[in-house]
């Protein structure tokens, strides 16, 4: 692709972001960046939501585990589907009835301050490894197929682009982010839909042809029938589940878009609609995956993984598709972050540093607090991309499910716990527990096929993590009784 075709692609796309941001945080203050006012439309929300969920990790990694994996991830997203209903179901309710800003104000009202603060310290921990992979893996396709042969070093790639998204997210936040991630998702599964079409179209098969040749190759396998695999079809189903439920419900970035929704029944329309579609699209990932690999045994092509979808878009298609995937994966890498700094944001200033409870801070003072936080955490973005960079990992989108495996674990566990017991245990111990479990659930999945014949965890190691929070929490001395 020409250098000039692909800087004119980003200034662009660049621009229509400042000019939404514009438009969008005029007399902003921070319940604007906070929540947007509580008045975004639920549609937008929902559709904005589904850029966010798939990021880089769908676009690039989703379609490179066909070869290997068949369609078994579509056992998770059925897991995700089923997820979204119990979020919406209890936990959003929750939120809207104790009219929360950062949802783990919760934990401080059902334990105190120590396991308040420790359930934000875990989100923040979690989101900035979870958002940083995700960045990293889209910035490095772009050093990769174009920026490397520009001359434009790794780290001024990412400087560069941790400044375009301070420059949209830094006034307006959470009002600014529901409108920018419409427009990308927009443009992600624009050119979703178009690689499909265009690929079937020099194959010169229809959608049921392609899929009956990813048949007979072996790479429509939904289910794993062996119990003792970390991919058998019931732990990935749960496990799903889990996950939606800890990184969708548990998580403040997701959470804080659906909670700037008026009502609670709008926002519950939102998480509905928003699984739906989200199971249609995760069920297209993976048919472009299949077709990807027909097309490259059919032109002799040696490439898997997460260099297949880039490859053969930008070295085998024509420019115009080069160009509606730079598109896409330009898209698939702002929500990445966005939203991830915003949250990040908010949570930090809003539970670790308390700006909301201090009545000695003005509003000018508060923001100028949160504008600081803003920028600190660009910082640390930057620095968890280098170190990224540095592992030269690929398996993205193991790491980023493991890493949600032990984050959000104690998370997990503090909210099941608070909302379905009504025990209050001694505040000052919650965070032993919930460091303590992350590490039991490590040596346990460590040594499980020797301790339980041959068993192996997959996803469902969340689950492990937060079972074994909530009975360290109940094995903590009570103060007094407690209902959620």
């Amino acid at each position: 692709m020409s250098t000039w075709i692909f800087l004119i692609v980003l200034v662009a796309y660049f621009g229509a972001l400042l000019m939404i941001s514009w438009l969008t945080s005029r007399k902003a203050d921070n319940q604007s960046f906070f929540r947007a006012n509580r008045s975004a439309p639920w549609y937008l929300v929902a559709f904005g939501m589904i850029g966010t969920s798939l990021s880089g990790v769908t676009f690039v990694s989703v379609p490179g585990t066909v070869g290997s994996q068949g369609f078994l991830y579509f056992q998770v997203v059925i897991g995700y589907f089923i997820g979204y209903f119990v979020v919406a179901g209890l936990l959003l309710p929750l939120y809207y009835r104790l009219n929360l800003t950062s949802i783990y104000s919760y934990l401080l009202d059902r334990f105190g301050m120590y396991a308040y603060k420790t359930g934000a310290l875990f989100f923040i921990l979690s989101r900035t490894l979870g958002a940083t992979l995700r960045l990293f893996l889209v910035i490095n396709v772009l050093q990769l197929f174009i920026l490397d042969d520009m001359g434009i070093s790794f780290g001024t790639t990412a400087g560069l682009i941790l400044l375009m998204i301070l420059a949209y997210t830094f006034k307006g936040g959470v009002k600014t982010i529901v409108w920018t991630d419409t427009l990308q998702t927009l443009f992600m599964l624009l050119a979703l839909v178009v690689c499909v079409a265009i690929i079937l179209s020099r194959m010169d098969l229809s959608m049921a042809q392609a899929f009956s040749a990813m048949t007979d190759a072996g790479y429509t396998r939904l289910g794993e029938m062996d119990w003792q695999h970390p991919r058998f079809w019931v732990k990935q189903i749960l496990g799903g589940a889990f996950i939606t439920i800890a990184m969708t419900g548990l998580d403040q970035e997701m959470m804080q878009k659906n909670i700037s929704v008026r009502t609670l029944g709008d926002s519950q329309k939102n998480m509905i609609s928003f699984s739906v579609v989200l199971v249609l699209v995760n069920f297209l990932f993976l048919f472009l995956g299949g077709l990807l690999y027909l097309y490259a045994q059919a032109l002799g092509l040696e490439v898997a993984g997460d260099d297949l979808f880039p490859t053969i878009a930008m070295d085998v298609l024509p420019p115009v598709v080069s160009m509606i995937f730079l598109i896409g994966l330009i898209s698939a890498l702002f929500p990445s972050a966005d939203g991830a700094i915003t949250a990040l944001t908010a949570s930090f200033s809003i539970d670790i540093l308390g700006i909301q409870r201090r009545e000695d801070l003005s509003e000018n003072r508060r923001t100028a607090i949160r504008k600081r936080v803003h920028l600190v955490f660009a910082a640390v973005f930057l620095v968890c991309v280098f170190f990224f960079e540095w592992l030269d990992n690929k398996s993205i989108i193991d790491i980023l499910l493991a890493i949600a495996g032990y984050t959000y674990g104690p998370l997990l566990g503090l909210f099941a716990f608070g909302m379905f017991t009504r025990k209050k245990p001694q505040d000052h111990l919650v965070p032993l527990i919930c460091m303590a479990a992350p590490l039991l659930a490590w040596m346990i999945d460590r040594h499980a096929a020797g301790w339980f014949g041959g068993y192996r965890f997959g996803f469902e190691l969340l689950i492990l993590n937060g079972a074994l929070t909530c009975a360290g929490l109940a094995l903590l001395p009570a103060t007094k009784s407690a209902r959620a």
